[in-house]
């Protein structure tokens, strides 16, 4: 497979390249595949339940065509995914992807080990380190990091900013050792994300070592997390007849976003023949793609803190890969688009609970709030003419080309369950007056020291250390 540039078209690299180098440092763009193959329609078309490792393992192998052979691709799969993704359905036409089953309870769990097996098989015979730098707004630098731990020949220094995550994140994160350290950052995901991609593109760092991202920004990251789109349709698409008594659906993939990296696996595993009719960007008040739909004038803009920490990010990064994959227009015609603010993530995580009885966490309960308003007259408000002002919680305006199946009841909505909800243990509290059960593998962490090392947001003090310390 032939990967480009978002910013320079010319570009074409291998999949080793991509994924070590992590962006194009000459041009600061990011990688994606030239074409994205279409699934064998023995696995489209089954009627039977499928296997999420055979999806995983017949997603992954056109990307890593002549680079990786299959049987060591597979052992790759089979290593990385002793967990999957789980399909829970709430009321009729609402399921639950549960994506907090692996070892840091997150869905960046399904990209990161992937990502970590190829790095640790790409790196194989290389003498010198590969040193991954990652930001995260919360759960991706745990997910890393656990990947990561005690793998040869990598090390990895995570850029997370203080104050900004919850108690139990932050433990996950400034707990590692070894080969992985963390940085308490005196600012928002935003400034470090900056520090990140700018040592990318300093030429002397690059000179002096071999660097990589681990964020969304490398396409190791973003491809596998296309695994759980593919399996969660087929399987929802199968259950319908007996679970949602529908013969043939809509689905409609609700997605919390904040780096946008989650969503563009979605298009991916669309574009592979996902049985996906379209998507609801739900984010918080960090509305930067829901006005970029509504006004057609993309604004990156420094983040605001809310419940909903992971997603707070004034200037996704993959904004770049959804603007070069596809028009305006053909956003619009795919996307719903959502947002709201700390009250109504607290709304949505009340409602979820008192009419399902489920327990969500502040991310999912925006997708939560954006699927029950879409179902609940929403959608049907906009094909009548609505204009909602897109400066306020809701939908924005315009009307998706599957608006007609909500409206008419053929339409299911899978939400993104993106993490354990005792993550967020003081927001989910506060919505409904108890406390969620801890996973024991989180109740494990809360002893350990804190290894945190603290840094100004100032890039030539974080080179500096970064000189001296890698």
């Amino acid at each position: 497979m032939i990967y480009t540039d978002t910013r320079d078209s010319s570009v074409k690299v291998d999949f080793k390249t991509a994924v070590i180098n992590g962006m194009n440092s000459k041009t600061g763009g990011l990688y994606i595949p030239v074409e994205f193959p279409r699934m064998p329609e023995s696995i489209l078309q089954s009627s039977t339940e499928p296997s999420f490792r055979t999806v995983a393992l017949e997603m992954a192998k056109p990307y890593c065509a002549g680079e990786i052979p299959d049987e060591d691709l597979d052992a790759i799969i089979q290593d990385a995914y002793p967990f999957i993704s789980k399909l829970n359905q709430i009321d009729p036409s609402t399921y639950v992807l549960e994506l907090f089953h692996g070892p840091t309870c997150a869905f960046k769990d399904f990209g990161a080990r992937f990502m970590a097996r190829v790095m640790s098989y790409f790196n194989r015979g290389n003498s010198d380190n590969l040193h991954i730098l990652v930001a995260t707004s919360g759960d991706t630098g745990s997910a890393v990091g656990s990947a990561f731990h005690n793998v040869p020949g990598i090390d990895v220094t995570i850029l997370y900013p203080e104050g900004k995550i919850s108690p139990l994140q932050e433990k996950q994160l400034s707990t590692f050792t070894g080969n992985v350290r963390a940085l308490k950052v005196k600012g928002t995901f935003d400034d470090c994300q900056k520090l990140v991609k700018t040592a990318f593109v300093d030429n002397e760092l690059r000179s002096k070592f071999r660097l990589s991202s681990a964020n969304s920004i490398n396409i190791s990251r973003l491809l596998p997390q296309g695994f759980y789109y593919m399996y969660a349709s087929l399987l929802a698409k199968a259950k319908a007849p007996v679970s949602n008594k529908m013969q043939d659906p809509a689905i409609i993939m609700t997605v919390p976003s904040g780096n946008f990296g989650n969503l563009t696996s979605g298009l991916i595993a669309q574009k592979m023949g996902a049985p996906i009719a379209g998507f609801v960007a739900a984010t918080n008040s960090n509305r930067t793609i829901p006005d970029w739909i509504a006004t057609g004038n993309y604004e990156a803009r420094p983040s605001v803190e809310t419940y909903a920490n992971a997603m707070d990010v004034g200037a996704p990064s993959n904004y770049e890969r959804i603007a070069a994959m596809y028009s305006l227009d053909e956003v619009r015609s795919m996307f719903a688009s959502y947002w709201t603010d700390n009250d109504g993530i607290i709304e949505g995580i009340q409602e979820c609970h008192k009419k399902t009885g489920y327990v969500i966490d502040p991310h999912g309960a925006i997708a939560w709030k954006a699927w029950d308003c879409i179902r609940n007259g929403g959608m049907e408000a906009l094909v009548k003419g609505a204009k909602n002002d897109f400066t306020k919680p809701g939908l924005t305006s315009n009307v998706p080309s599957w608006a007609n199946e909500v409206i008419n009841k053929n339409a299911v909505g899978i939400l993104l369950e993106t993490a354990e909800p005792a993550k967020f243990g003081a927001t989910v509290k506060q919505a409904i007056g108890k406390d969620p059960v801890i996973p024991e593998r989180l109740q494990k962490i809360m002893n350990l020291p804190d290894q945190a090392i603290p840094m100004e947001n100032d890039y030539n003090k974080f080179k500096d250390w970064l000189m001296a310390t890698l």
